[in-house]
């Protein structure tokens, strides 16, 4: 049985409300506007991370930015180029994602997801700046102001 104890309540609470306030933030851009799509589905996990765990090295903004966007990349350039069947295609996009994302030291596992949410959407290059690109520099700002600024944390690490 799980020992639910006043600081981790606390966390949880702060990480689910800070994660809903950001995704709405991208929500309402996305839907209330006219300036294109800023959410993807892997922006979701990337919540966990950057709310709940801001002092993980997965969490820091270097790689939250370049492991969405090499990732992405790979999933355009596979749904483009690579004339695999899709179950192929998708195996091997992410096992490439994963692959530079590790050889780069820009690994943020929310991104492994891209491959398969820019294949299965049949996703274009405009997919890197709209959602990728936009959405993660909204993401990154929202995630520096609150947990530097208001939570007092020590993000992002030096």
């Amino acid at each position: 049985m799980i020992k639910i104890t006043k600081p981790l309540l606390q966390k949880a609470l702060i990480a689910g409300f800070f994660s809903a306030f950001t995704i709405g933030v991208l929500t309402v851009l996305t839907y209330k506007s006219t300036l294109g799509y800023f959410i993807a589905a892997s922006f979701g996990s990337s919540m966990v991370l950057l709310f709940g765990f801001p002092e993980s090295p997965f969490a820091q903004p270097k790689n939250v930015y370049f492991g969405h966007l090499v990732t992405a990349l790979v999933g355009v350039i596979f749904v483009n180029y690579i004339p695999l069947p899709i179950y192929i295609n998708i195996a091997v996009a992410v096992g490439a994602g994963v692959f530079l994302m590790i050889l780069f030291n820009i690994v943020h596992p929310p991104a492994g997801g891209n491959p398969i949410i820019v294949i299965i959407g049949s996703a274009s290059y405009d997919y890197l700046i709209n959602p990728i690109i936009f959405g993660c520099i909204i993401i990154l700002l929202l995630a520096i102001v609150i947990n530097k600024y208001l939570l007092k944390k020590n993000y992002p690490l030096k």
